[in-house]
């Protein structure tokens, strides 16, 4: 990509407020609004469910011996693994897990569910995170930092060419309670489009910082309405509240971050890859349930099906009560390597020489000390631009040079 597609597309402006970027490549079709009406269905879900689950696993291990599976403590990789487990015992089942430094560490529950399926289980441990970060934008082509799956993907290559995790399981059940009760308090039936938008951006300040037209230039031209246009169609339209945020939730990271890079990473190592629960028969069945029967506003509790499902395995016990997924604390992470990787790259940046980013942001802020969680996060994907733009624009850095400071 050059700089005019750079304009031209708006990528580097999404990508550094909402971590996604819509000019990439969909993977899956993008859902409109009429998908999540509500139908009346006979079925018994969480039985429609572990059916649509079983039956991806049938049709893909046909000819398959030998699997890995990503594995945290959570609902969606736990089930997953557990059907492979129960339902085709003559599979060989590696599961994988990570844990980085400084960063709550969910191995040992992984672990112990993988004792308990009788896996044989491999945990990855990551020091610096941002070691191999041009090894890893040097794949996906484009500036995200956060590439976790690059490190589980290439661990997973060299155990088995075919490659499973629980993707889905949290924009197709409602997996992101901690941010719907917040959602829900700041919102009526009767707010406005932009209100809606506007209390959704809100509960994702881990992505944005309060003066986020600062860091870019003119040449840039970042505006705020052109984030809002980017999300007005999904809660301008006739669904409830929180069907609006699942609309917007599918339409975004997953489907404009997670689902494409993982392609380009996947097809990179020659890695088969199986999200079950993310297949097209149960994204369209889901999409058509009452919000309810995902979600416990109540209790704030999200993914009741696939609950009852871990349930009726017996595998309940051993999820995590908090959801993290493979987390990393990019508050230590910053501290611990960020910082001084940042300062060398930023403080001489080409995305800065060049007229990009503005260098009075990154002065502003790169030294300041008990740096706020956002702007550690905005440094790391200012960072990630700074990368990806020596290796594609200027042509000045190698895709194999690590970050070992």
């Amino acid at each position: 990509m050059n700089q005019n597609n750079i304009m031209k597309n708006n990528s580097i402006k999404q990508i550094l407020t909402l971590r996604y970027d819509c000019a990439l490549k969909k993977t899956m079709p993008e859902l409109r609004w009429e998908d999540y009406k509500i139908k009346d269905d006979s079925k018994n879900i969480s039985d429609f469910v572990e059916e649509s689950i079983t039956e991806v696993i049938s049709d893909y291990t046909k000819n398959v011996k030998k699997v890995s599976i990503s594995l945290s403590s959570g609902i969606d990789s736990t089930l997953v693994a557990t059907i492979l487990k129960k339902k085709f015992p003559d599979l060989e089942i590696n599961s994988l897990s990570v844990t980085f430094s400084n960063s709550f560490d969910e191995s040992p529950f992984a672990k112990k569910i993988a004792e308990n399926l009788d896996l044989d289980h491999k945990i990855i441990y990551l020091e610096n995170f941002l070691k191999e970060l041009p090894s890893a934008i040097s794949i996906v082509k484009k500036p995200f930092w956060d590439l976790h799956w690059y490190y589980i993907a290439k661990e997973a290559k060299s155990v088995s060419d075919d490659f499973f995790s629980g993707d889905g399981g949290d924009e197709l059940f409602g997996g992101y309670t901690f941010r719907y009760s917040k959602y829900l308090s700041l919102v009526s039936e009767n707010s406005s489009v932009e209100e809606k938008i506007r209390a959704y951006l809100s509960c994702h300040k881990r992505d944005w910082v309060p003066d986020q037209e600062k860091i870019f230039t003119s040449k840039l031209n970042f505006s705020w309405n052109e984030i809002y246009e980017v999300l007005e169609k999904f809660f301008d339209n006739e669904l409830d509240l929180l069907d609006q945020v699942f609309l917007a939730d599918f339409n975004g990271k997953l489907l404009y971050n997670m689902s494409p890079v993982y392609k380009e990473i996947h097809e990179h190592l020659g890695l088969s890859y199986v999200a079950p629960i993310l297949n097209q028969k149960l994204i369209g069945y889901s999409t058509h349930l009452d919000s309810r029967k995902k979600y416990n506003s109540e209790t704030n509790q999200g993914k009741l099906p696939l609950i009852e499902l871990c349930k009726k395995f017996k595998v309940d016990h051993l999820i995590s009560k908090k959801k993290r997924g493979f987390s990393i604390d990019t508050t230590n992470l910053w501290n611990d390597y960020g910082k001084e990787i940042s300062k060398y790259f930023l403080l001489d940046a080409r995305i800065v020489s060049d007229g990009w980013i503005n260098a009075e942001w990154i002065n502003k802020y790169i030294e300041r000390k008990n740096l706020e969680v956002n702007y550690v996060n905005k440094f790391l994907g200012l960072l990630a631009y700074e990368i990806w733009y020596r290796i594609f624009i200027t042509k000045e850095m190698r895709n194999d040079e690590e970050l070992d400071f």
